[in-house]
C-alpha cells in the first residue's frame, strides 16, 4: 500500500573516506546548517536550501588531503537517499518540476521527474574548470550520485553562461526550484500520478 513520506529525513554514513551526516525537511522555510569543509560547496549548498525552501543540515568530513572528490560525491550519495526517505513512496506529490534561473550571464534549465528511475542528462561546460579553488567537474559527481540514491530523472541544460561560478550557482538554485516542485504534495492527487498507479520508489 502506498503512503505518503514524511518530508523528513535522517541519513548518517561512515567510510574510510568520509563521514556524514544528513538531516532533511523538504517542507521547511530555507533553513540551513552547512559544514561540508568546502567553502563554495557548501556556498551551493546553503543557496540550494534557501531557494528551496527546505530545511537542511549537512556535516561533512572528508579525506580533503587526498582531494574533494569523496566529500561531494558521498555528500550527493547521503542527500539522495534523504530526498528518497523523506518523499517515501511519491505518493500525492506533483512529480514534475521545472525551472529555469538566470545568473548574470548564466541560464540554466532543470527539469525533474521522481519516478523512481535514476538519469541524468546535462550538458554543463565550464571555459573554466575552477570556481575559485573548487573543481567544477566535481559537480557532475555529486548529480549522479544524488540521481541515483534519490530515484529522479533529471534533466540539465546550459543555455549559456561563461563564468564558473555563475553557471553553478544557477544550477543548484534551478534544481532548488525544480525540486521543490517535484515533491510538493497537492490534496487533490490521489495516489500517484502514474499510468502504472505507482512510482517506482520502493
Amino acid at each position: 500500500m502506498m503512503t505518503r513520506g514524511s518530508g523528513q529525513a535522517r541519513v548518517e554514513r561512515r567510510t574510510k573516506e568520509t563521514e556524514i551526516f544528513v538531516q532533511l525537511s523538504i517542507e521547511g522555510e530555507g533553513n540551513a546548517i552547512i559544514d561540508t569543509g568546502i567553502g563554495f560547496f557548501d556556498h551551493m549548498l546553503d543557496a540550494f536550501t534557501r531557494h528551496g525552501m527546505f530545511d537542511l543540515k549537512i556535516s561533512c568530513r572528508g579525506d580533503r588531503h587526498v582531494d574533494d572528490h569523496h566529500s561531494v560525491e558521498d555528500i550527493g550519495i547521503c542527500l539522495g537517499k534523504a530526498f528518497a526517505q523523506a518523499v517515501g513512496s511519491g505518493e500525492g506529490i506533483i512529480r514534475f518540476g521545472n525551472s529555469f534561473i538566470p545568473m548574470d550571464e548564466a541560464l540554466v534549465q532543470v527539469v525533474v521527474d521522481y519516478s523512481g528511475r535514476p538519469f541524468l542528462n546535462q550538458n554543463l561546460q565550464f571555459i573554466h574548470p575552477f570556481a575559485g579553488s573548487f573543481d567544477c567537474t566535481l559537480i557532475k559527481e555529486f548529480l549522479r550520485a544524488f540521481v541515483i540514491h534519490a530515484g529522479v530523472t533529471l534533466h540539465i541544460r546550459q543555455l549559456s553562461g561563461e563564468n564558473s561560478h555563475h553557471i553553478v550557482e544557477a544550477l543548484f538554485k534551478a534544481l532548488a526550484y525544480a525540486l521543490k516542485e517535484a515533491t510538493t504534495k497537492n490534496d487533490g492527487i490521489s495516489g500517484a500520478i502514474s499510468t502504472k498507479g505507482s512510482l517506482d520508489l520502493d
